[in-house]
C-alpha cells in the first residue's frame, strides 16, 4: 500500500476524486434541505422593529481596569 498521494497511480487519484464530489454533493444537498426545512412556510415580512443610529458618542474612560 502506498501512501503517497505524489506517487499513486491515476486510478487512486480518480477514486480521490469521485470521494470528494459525493462528499461535496451531499453536503450540498444537506444544507438545502436543512434550509428549506427551517421555514416550514414562513414567510419573511418588513414587521421587525428598525433601530436607527443615534448620535456619535465619545468615551473617554470605561471605568474597569486594565491588568498587563
Amino acid at each position: 500500500m502506498n501512501h503517497s498521494l505524489h506517487s499513486a497511480d491515476r486510478s487512486t487519484h480518480l477514486k480521490i476524486v469521485m470521494i470528494a464530489l459525493v462528499a461535496g454533493v451531499a453536503l450540498a444537498g444537506f444544507g438545502v434541505v436543512a434550509r428549506n426545512g427551517a421555514q416550514d412556510g414562513a414567510t419573511q415580512t418588513a414587521s421587525a422593529r428598525v433601530l436607527k443610529a443615534g448620535k456619535p458618542v465619545m468615551v473617554t474612560t470605561s471605568g474597569t481596569s486594565a491588568v498587563r
